[in-house]
């Protein structure tokens, strides 16, 4: 059954950041629906996000995106045009090193030494991860107190930088069912004991940083038993799924990503 959205919005609430901003959209339906927290990719909430966002709300999901990088903190390092240079600076690097990373903006012009060094900086290890996931806790908690919202059937997904946060999430706040699109396994791994909803994880095979973790998170989901499935899509690059992206897009292990995520969603969060 396909839904109208009802209303899109930016709003905003209160998280570990202060206030942090979102974008809410909702399919037309009556009763209380369950939701979805959708979270970015690295370079934040861009127009692909909001997207993905609307096509869990024409399935009938209450869905959200919060800008993480919407704090003043990190609005002017992480925009998605800084983060595509200093993206195309660390590619460059025969492995991510931050010695290497200064040797490598020392060659930029200005201002991009300055204004692009910061941002390589933050992506190489400065991101606030865990005050981060607090905030997309802090979504979970403002999900619940929405009368159109059912407060025991809110998941969450992420994509790349997001998938690492979606898993994240999931071992901070109860969260009914959890998607990660291609992200890093929690550090310490450990904090997989604390998911209590289900987990589902799509890969590309081809991700070779990604997947270099993949046993240990199998191994650590079987041994505290958790409800996971997994499925590694053989040819498929990082961000397979991203539809804005000619060079990483796979249309047929995104269309079948899409539809196991609606299955997924439909065993774990459909009331």
């Amino acid at each position: 059954m396909a839904f109208e959205i009802a209303s899109s919005a930016m709003v905003e609430f209160t998280g570990e950041s202060g206030a942090v901003p979102a974008y809410l959209v909702r399919p037309k339906a009556d009763g209380r629906r369950p939701a979805v927290v959708v979270i970015h990719e690295i370079f934040g909430l861009v127009d692909h996000t909001k997207d993905i966002a609307d096509r869990f709300a024409r399935e009938g999901y209450v869905a959200f995106a919060p800008n993480l990088f919407g704090s003043p903190q990190l609005a002017s390092i992480l925009t998605a045009d800084k983060v595509r240079k200093a993206m195309q600076v660390m590619y460059r690097l025969p492995r991510r090193d931050p010695e290497l990373a200064r040797q490598a903006i020392e060659k930029l012009p200005e201002p991009d030494r300055t204004e692009i060094g910061r941002t390589v900086q933050m992506l190489l290890g400065g991101l606030p991860r865990d005050r981060l996931t607090q905030d997309l806790a802090a979504a979970v908690a403002y999900l619940r107190t929405q009368p159109f919202v059912v407060g025991d059937r809110i998941g969450c997904v992420g994509f790349c930088f997001g998938g690492g946060l979606s898993i994240n999430l999931a071992c901070a706040a109860d969260v009914a069912a959890c998607v990660i699109f291609y992200g890093e396994n929690p550090s310490p791994i450990e904090r997989l004991g604390n998911v209590k909803g289900a987990v589902l994880g799509l890969y590309g095979g081809e991700d070779t940083r990604i997947n270099a973790g993949l046993d240990a998170l199998v191994k650590a989901m079987a041994e505290r038993k958790k409800d996971f499935e997994m499925r590694i899509y053989p040819g498929a690059p990082h961000a397979f799924f991203n539809d804005t992206n000619p060079t990483t897009y796979r249309r047929e292990a995104a269309t079948d990503a899409w539809d196991r995520v609606l299955r997924f969603y439909r065993r774990t969060l459909t009331p």
